[in-house]
């Protein structure tokens, strides 16, 4: 093939469905054999969970649990299908959180959006992520050598050090973050080092606006970029045609609404969590707390998996008010007893001095006695005071959030 890494980027949408949900009740019964996702999905048949609905149904593991689960049973909270001791590498992120590197020849899915990027075998790539402790280093680099590229493991910092070994190598990729990639191409200009080798860049881990992605494209690099975790690896990837990233085929995206696990319409924007098929540290519905939306039908570039709109902010809005923390799944609450509201909005203000509250909320057939009844289950939940405010359905913004603090800062 030449214009895509494998042919299953390009595969029937309904045949792809059919393949990801005949395999993972497998995956799911593998991963209850760890103890950590058996006390996690307890009382789970995985033979049932054939479906987007069925898997729907399963609770949402989010990162803040892997922590605190992590403490409790080091190192790997019980999520791990082997011993730490049989792993080659044992990192840590921030938070922190502790994770095994992913095993196999592209263990971390990331050989598809490098080839996206446009790498292709014998090229030669820099690497300006980070390969001390953090996985960001290893993900990018294994789908470089999955596809037979060579790597420069630059790290971060060292700036003219890197450009030394950038201009000797002359390599033609980039992998590492776009703000990193402008470092290196203003200091080539000030210390008059040659990196003009640099022609196309896999970006991620900080955010690309098109005014950066122009100006490097006018120095003569073509930047995509990619969204990745540790726990996960290349969740989703850009091709050419720049209009949202294409979901990996190694995983499986729900977008859902914040503080729940229940998925959202099409074009709603809610958290991103993830199922991935690592056999050795699988993640079942993992909540990444980062938010998106899925985009309607395929891409242009002919690749047919689901696409979403990339990263758009973070899903856990929890904001301090008057001493308390109020969180999403306390607003999630409020609309499972009032079924008659759609979308939820608390705003968080300050007046007088003193933290005020009010909740907005769409409802097709307002009335003050259902305003009162939220009011007061407002304050059930929370064990705080605040004003409702019950508005048209479709006037509040579709932009994931759940909590807006509009305090103002300091």
């Amino acid at each position: 093939m030449t214009d895509y890494c494998d042919e299953l980027e390009t595969r029937d949408p309904a045949a792809r469905e059919r393949r990801h949900f005949t395999e993972l009740p497998a995956q799911i019964e593998r991963a209850m054999k760890a103890p950590g996702w058996a006390a996690h999905l307890a009382g789970i048949d995985p033979r049932s969970v054939t479906s987007r609905d069925a898997l729907a149904k399963l609770p949402v593991l989010r990162k803040s649990d892997i922590a605190e689960l992590q403490k409790s049973n080091p190192p790997f909270g019980g999520l791990a299908t082997k011993p730490a001791g049989t792993f080659h590498r044992l990192l840590m992120s921030p938070g922190p959180i502790f994770e095994p590197q992913a095993e196999g020849a592209d263990g971390y899915g990331a050989a598809r959006a490098c080839y996206a990027a446009g790498f292709r075998r014998d090229d030669i790539v820099h690497n300006s992520f980070a390969y001390h402790l953090t996985p960001g280093g290893f993900i990018l680099e294994s789908g470089c050598f999955a596809l037979g590229c060579a790597v420069i493991p630059g790290g971060v910092g060292n700036t003219e050090q890197q450009l030394d070994a950038i201009a000797h190598y002359r390599p033609s990729g980039y992998v590492g973050t776009p703000d990193f990639l402008k470092i290196l191409l203003d200091t080539a200009e000030k210390t008059r080092k040659d990196a003009s080798s640099f022609k196309r860049a896999l970006v991620s881990g900080a955010a690309l606006p098109a005014s950066l992605r122009g100006e490097l494209a006018k120095r003569g690099v073509a930047v995509l970029q990619c969204y990745a975790t540790a726990e996960l690896g290349v969740i989703a990837y850009e091709s050419e045609a720049q209009e949202g990233m294409i979901v990996n085929e190694s995983v499986i995206v729900e977008i859902v609404r914040p503080g729940t696990g229940d998925p959202v319409a099409e074009g709603d924007v809610g958290e991103v969590v993830v199922t991935s098929f690592n056999p050795d540290y699988p993640m079942i519905r993992l909540g990444t707390g980062d938010l998106s939306a899925f985009l309607p039908g395929v891409s242009p570039c002919g690749r047919t998996n689901a696409r979403i709109k990339g990263w758009m902010g973070r899903a856990d809005q929890t904001a301090k008010v008057k001493g308390m923390f109020v969180n999403p799944k306390q607003i999630a609450e409020i609309a499972i007893r009032h079924r008659q509201l759609t979308r939820l909005r608390l705003v968080v203000g300050r007046q007088a001095e003193q933290d005020t509250m009010t909740l907005l909320a769409e409802c097709a057939a307002p009335d003050a006695a259902l305003e009162a009844a939220i009011a007061d289950t407002l304050q059930a939940v929370t064990k705080l005071r605040g004003a409702v405010k019950l508005v048209a359905p479709g006037s509040l913004p579709n932009d994931g959030k759940v909590i807006a603090d509009e305090r103002p800062a300091g």
